[in-house]
């Protein structure tokens, strides 16, 4: 068990989010599910949590009501090793949500996440000043990260 755990509290859509999110990664399952009973506050036999892996990652997820939002303060960062990953977690991830800048969207239930390429953390923490920089610029254009522009401002002479 892992010490610390992810909790998204959903206003009423926690079990399509679990459902959804373990479609999408590689490494995932509902490990296991509660539902309401009597004492509420939602309907007898409603979703009420579940804990689910994503890519070997735990987190909870909990229908709570509708007086919980998500912000964008918090996201779910996502490390990739190609573009086709990146391309992929990025279409599936923004269907019916919305598409940011710098690789970051929201998705259909308001869970911001960042869909990242490994490759742009090593180039940004490269010693040569001006390259991290040429990629930090060609970064802050784009909304998907696209690792071939980066590879290309990098190597800029």
């Amino acid at each position: 068990m892992q010490k610390i755990t992810t909790f998204l509290t959903f206003s009423d859509r926690a079990e399509e989010a679990a459902n959804f999110y373990t479609s999408i990664f590689k490494n995932s399952r509902i490990i296991n599910e509660s539902r309401y009973g009597e004492a509420g506050p939602m309907s007898k036999g409603t979703f009420m949590t579940a804990t689910i892996q994503l890519a070997g990652q735990e987190l909870m997820v909990l229908n709570g009501g509708p007086h919980f939002k998500f912000s964008e303060g918090i996201s779910l960062f996502v490390n990739c090793e190609t573009q086709e990953e990146v391309d992929g977690l990025w279409e599936k991830l923004s269907e019916g949500g919305t598409k940011s800048r710098c690789g970051w969207l929201r998705d259909k239930f308001g869970v911001s996440w960042q869909i990242i390429p490994t490759v742009l953390g090593q180039m940004l923490r490269d010693k040569d000043a001006e390259k991290s920089k040429r990629v930090m610029t060609a970064m802050l254009q784009m909304n998907k990260i696209d690792i071939k522009l980066l590879k290309q401002a990098y190597d800029q002479k």
